[in-house]
């Protein structure tokens, strides 16, 4: 069982780490100052939980492991993060619909994690899922923001949501958790919650959700896109280049 939850803590460490990383590549490059801030905001508070779960993954595995080490000197076959969170930035029209897939199901996993019979999950996820709440709030405005736009800002953010919506199965649960399930250590699934928050948002937004398109999986068990590598590449090639070097 501790190898099953080391797994689980892996996968979120993972998620928030990839995630953070694609949004700070944002930094002086969104539409405004204030959103600069705003997403640098956001990855930092990612940045944070990822810390905090690498860290207790080092104390399930118990092979000394820190965070450092799971940040920088693992390959990308070795990363357990969904597919949607190693996915190229795009216009801020893709970061926004992936944010709002990604938040709203953040938001709910924190939730049920507040009940978790671990006690180091359940005190992280009241922590969590207040940050997490402020994200979606963020996100989700701007894809109504987008939505309600013009024409071409419309446009645009369905292109986004099409775009995006094929890797979200995977924010969604593992397929081989269910032991962790049945002794409260992860909450019950939130599939069908979060698809009906979701289309809420995109009611609100004026954008259609997609159907009839085949899910990409695979992140969750190392099997990744094109873009992981390249990502890791730029996030640890200073560690890298200078091994055990300190400040």
């Amino acid at each position: 069982m501790a190898a099953d939850l080391f797994t689980h803590v892996l996968r979120q460490g993972d998620r928030a780490l990839v995630l953070s990383h694609r949004l700070a590549q944002w930094i002086t490059h969104a539409p405004t100052l204030e959103e600069d801030v705003a997403l640098a905001n956001i990855s930092l508070d990612l940045l944070g939980q990822a810390r905090h779960l690498f860290t207790y993954a080092g104390e399930l595995e118990g092979e000394g492991h820190d965070e450092d080490h799971f940040a920088y000197w693992r390959d990308a076959s070795e990363f357990r993060n969904p597919l949607l969170v190693e996915q190229p930035n795009g216009d801020f029209a893709v970061t926004i619909a992936r944010q709002v897939f990604h938040d709203q199901a953040a938001v709910l996993y924190w939730e049920s994690m507040s009940d978790s019979g671990d006690t180091t999950i359940a005190a992280l996820a009241v922590r969590a899922r207040n940050e997490t709440a402020f994200h979606l709030q963020h996100s989700a405005g701007w894809l109504i923001r987008l939505g309600d736009g013009t024409d071409e800002s419309r446009r645009r953010a369905q292109a986004a949501v099409d775009a995006m919506w094929p890797f979200t199965s995977e924010l969604l649960g593992a397929d081989d958790e269910g032991a962790l399930r049945a002794d409260g250590l992860i909450g019950e699934s939130i599939e069908s919650t979060w698809q009906v928050a979701v289309a809420d948002i995109l009611l609100e937004a004026g954008l259609e959700r997609p159907t009839s398109i085949e899910q990409r999986t695979g992140g969750l068990h190392g099997a990744h896109s094109e873009h992981l590598e390249p990502l890791l590449h730029e996030m640890q090639g200073l560690a890298r280049a200078h091994p055990g070097a300190t400040w």
